[in-house]
Formats: structure tokens, C-alpha cells, sequence
């Protein structure tokens, strides 16, 4: 008899361990290894040409993204009844009949030159060359300064992603600043023989321009001191006693359309359903670039591929089980191009933003080591919300047990990779906010992120968690509360 008992209550205990298990996540059979596949190796394809910001390829990826929403059974939540949110991005480059030269020769720009920033500008005289910038001896005012670039202070940490371009970077800034403050007129960096060696590489960036989303800023932007970086083979003519520079530099103006793509699964709740959890990632990546190893299409099948397919699978797990409160999923246009879309949308909602109870943002889950993630917010003075962390980590916990590294929430990390996605905007605006990713790798930012790297195990994984997270904060009648002392406060 006592025996007997026994095994009833075990097998209550087991009943009511399975029920709570199915209610944190009851719709886990929706999450397909085989869709994950399908959808990141068509959106990360040769065909879609990488998703650039502002072009034809990322309105397609956007096109396709809301068709495969619409089949997942949700339902639109854009502008006007719609899967989409249409923004403006206002681009400035350098035009193409820009011109450079150095004692009288042509200078091919985009491949020996490259202007940092799109200014316009019309300069020629004398360089006068400086080895150094502690030389005050001479009166720089109004002058075109010449010198060799070099190193910065901080030097980027060691094995910190897209390195040579950070070091070019932060030594291009330093110098400037400097020297600006002594009032040239132009600024000429000869690479040094580090930064030389990728020019072509992060000097393609220098060719894209700068993107905007404030129109009058755009239109009224304020002529700078124009910088320019030369290749080494320059040196010698920049030293010589008799040397010029001309440069005759024009910009060219666009407006072109970005696009949010915004689409909802109802909650069954009659009162929580007016709130959200909203799930996050972006559709974009960088488009054709230049050739590395023979390969233009910088395909970003990870970054940000993977959370664009894992946030659909997602969306069929809640039309499948509805939560008490809705779900909101967005794909923001144009990331890569500085946060674009999600700044956009925090600044024009589709719905109320006081409605928005928390956001789940992932970018980049589908590599490195199959045991491990990340989870950004999730220590100070990042995080927000300890209750909407307190869930990410009961879900793991119960469910996908990764090995959770929080070292790269460190406000020292040297890559600041907190402040690099799109939940940013929304934590600033204090929304309780989440960063679910599985970090950098070497394919990262290069044309060699492609669907065969991908861990589909390890994306399906991740999605779960995700979307564990995201159902307990549908189904928790008291919604994540910001914590008091955050400090992301915009």
C-alpha cells in the first residue's frame, strides 16, 4: 500500500512537472531544424545579394521576409494595414567626377586615395610636412598639412574583430582632432605599412559614404575639413620641398527607402493582449563589397540572417500556441548602416510604445562553440530589467542549459558589443531590453558568412531559448519591470 501510494504521488509530481514544462514553452515542435535551413539558405544566398541598405536587394529581402510572415500566420502591424514600415535614408558620397593629384599626376581615388568622409571640397597648394605632431614650430593655420599615419594611442584589443580598420580608424580620429584644432584646411595621412595592408579592404567603407536619417541635417550638412589617406608609394612625393596637392571633391546627394518589416501574433488574453513582447533582428547586411578570395557577395548569413529566420520559426511557434500577451516581431532595415530602422521605429511606433513590455533582440546565433552563448543586458551597467533577465535565464536553464558567458556585457569590453545592435534604441528609450547572440567569429563582416558555416543545431537551439524567454513574459501577468538604477537612460 505505502508502495503503491508512492508511485501515485511520483506520477503526480511527474504530470505536474510536464504541465509546467509545457507551459513555459508549449509550442517547441513549431521550432524545425529543416525551416531554419531552408529560409537562412535562401536569405543568405548569392541571389539576394548580400540585403545592402537603400538598394533593390534589401527591399526583396524585406518582400521576402513579410511573405514567409504571412504564411507563419501573422498578422501585418506596419504603416497602413501593412507587413511594412518605409523609412528614408539620406546618403552623401563622393562623385565620381571627384578629383585628386600630387604634383601634377592624377591620383586614382578609391584605389591609391581615399577621402574619410564625403566633404566637398576645393584645395591646392603647397603640403607642408610634418613628422610629428608635436612639432608647433610651424604655423598650420589655413594650411594643407602632409604626415605619416601613426599608431594610436590605444592600440585596438588584441584579436578585437576588424582589426587594421580600428587601428586606421582610431589613428585617422586622434590625428585629426589634433591638427583641426590648429585650423588646416586639409589633412593628407600617408597608411602606414599596418593600415596599408587592408586599405582596399576598410577603405571601401571611406567609398560608401555616410547614411542619415534627420533630413535637415543631411541637407544643411556643414562642410568639413576635408581628410584624406594615400597610399605609402606618396611619401616621397609629399616630402619633396616643392611639392602640391590638389583636390577638386564633389558629393553626391540620395534619399533612398529602407524598410521595417512589422507583423504580430495576437494574445488570447482579453486585457494582455493590448501588450507586447517584441522580437528583434535585422534584414540587412553590407551587400557587394570588395573581393576577398574572389568572393564580392558579403552574404551575412549569420549576421543577421540567422536571427531574421530564427524570429520566423518563432512566429510559427505563436500562431501555433498564442500567448496571453501578443507577440510583435520586427525586422529592422538598415543595422548595418548605424542602428537605422530601430531608430526609426522607437521614434515612430506602430504601436503604443508604452505597450512594448520587453524586447528580445538577437544578432548572430548560429556559431561558435555548440555549447555556448551570450546574453547582452544581462549584468550591469547594461542591464534593465533583472526580472527580464531573471527569465532569459530560467528558460536556458530549463530548457537549451547553454553555458551563458557575460563577459562580453563588461562595460570595458573592448568591442562594446552591447552598444552595437538593435535593442540599444529601445533600452535607451527604457524598455526593458535582452541581447541574445552567440558572438563574434572570424567570418564576421567578411564575404566568407555564408549558410554552410551556420550551426543549425545550434541557431534551432537558440531560436528555443528565445522564444522560452519570450513566452514567460507573455504568460506573466506582472510585466518585467525596469530596475531602478539603470543607466540607460537616452
Amino acid at each position: 500500500m505505502i508502495k503503491n501510494n508512492h508511485f501515485h504521488l511520483l506520477l503526480l509530481v511527474g504530470i505536474i512537472t510536464s504541465y509546467s514544462y509545457a507551459q513555459n514553452a508549449p509550442a517547441l515542435s513549431a521550432i524545425k531544424e529543416a525551416d531554419l535551413k531552408s529560409d537562412i539558405y535562401y536569405l543568405a544566398s548569392d541571389e539576394m545579394r548580400g540585403r545592402r541598405a537603400g538598394t533593390i536587394d534589401e527591399l526583396n529581402a524585406a518582400t521576402w521576409v513579410a511573405k514567409r510572415a504571412e504564411d507563419a500566420g501573422l498578422k501585418p502591424a506596419g504603416d497602413n494595414g501593412t507587413y511594412f514600415q518605409f523609412f528614408p535614408l539620406y546618403r552623401t558620397t563622393v562623385a565620381s567626377n571627384s578629383e585628386i593629384s600630387i604634383n601634377g599626376q592624377n591620383v586614382k581615388l578609391w584605389k591609391d586615395a581615399y577621402q574619410v568622409s564625403p566633404v566637398e571640397t576645393s584645395v591646392e597648394g603647397k603640403p607642408i610636412w610634418l613628422n610629428s605632431l608635436s612639432d608647433t614650430t610651424l604655423i598650420l593655420k589655413n594650411k594643407i598639412v602632409a604626415m605619416k599615419l601613426l599608431p594610436p594611442d590605444k592600440l585596438p584589443a588584441e584579436g578585437m574583430s576588424l582589426w587594421v580598420y580600428r587601428y586606421a580608424l582610431g589613428a585617422i580620429r586622434q590625428q585629426t582632432t589634433s591638427l583641426k584644432r590648429q585650423g588646416v584646411s586639409a589633412i593628407i595621412f600617408v597608411a602606414d605599412s599596418t593600415a596599408n595592408a587592408e586599405i582596399g579592404f576598410f577603405g571601401h567603407g571611406f567609398e560608401e559614404g555616410k547614411y542619415e536619417l534627420n533630413e535637415s541635417e543631411w541637407k544643411n550638412d556643414k562642410n568639413d575639413t576635408p581628410v584624406f589617406l594615400v597610399t605609402p608609394s606618396f611619401e616621397k612625393d609629399l616630402k619633396e620641398e616643392n611639392s602640391t596637392f590638389k583636390a577638386n571633391i564633389r558629393v553626391n546627394k540620395f534619399e533612398y527607402p529602407s524598410v521595417n518589416v512589422i507583423a504580430k501574433a495576437e494574445g488570447k488574453d482579453p486585457k494582455l493582449k493590448e501588450e507586447y513582447v517584441l522580437f528583434s533582428a535585422h534584414h540587412d547586411h553590407d551587400g557587394i563589397g570588395k573581393p576577398v578570395k574572389g568572393d564580392s557577395i558579403w552574404n551575412g548569413a549569420d549576421d543577421n540572417a540567422s536571427v531574421s529566420v530564427a524570429i520566423l520559426a518563432i512566429a510559427r511557434a505563436y500562431t501555433k500556441q498564442p500567448g496571453k500577451r501578443s507577440a510583435l516581431f520586427v525586422w529592422h532595415g538598415a543595422e548595418e548602416r548605424g542602428l537605422m530602422g530601430s531608430r526609426y521605429f522607437i521614434e515612430h511606433p506602430t504601436v503604443k510604445k508604452e505597450n512594448i513590455v520587453a524586447v528580445l533582440n538577437g544578432d548572430m546565433i548560429g556559431g561558435n562553440d555548440p555549447d555556448s552563448a551570450a546574453l547582452l543586458g544581462s549584468i550591469e551597467p547594461h542591464k534593465n530589467s533583472t526580472q527580464l533577465v531573471n527569465m532569459a535565464m530560467s528558460a536556458n536553464n530549463e530548457l537549451t542549459k547553454f553555458k551563458v558567458d557575460t563577459s562580453w556585457d563588461a562595460e570595458d569590453h573592448p568591442e562594446f558589443w552591447y552598444y552595437r545592435s538593435d535593442h540599444l534604441p529601445y533600452a535607451e528609450t527604457n524598455i526593458p531590453s535582452i541581447f541574445f547572440t552567440t558572438l563574434l567569429h572570424p567570418d564576421y563582416h567578411t564575404p566568407a558568412d555564408e549558410a554552410d558555416k551556420i550551426d543549425i543545431n545550434k541557431l534551432t537551439k537558440m531560436a528555443k531559448w528565445m522564444y522560452a524567454t519570450g513566452w514567460k513574459v507573455s504568460e506573466t501577468v506582472q510585466k518585467p519591470i525596469l530596475d531602478a538604477k539603470s543607466k540607460m537612460k537616452k
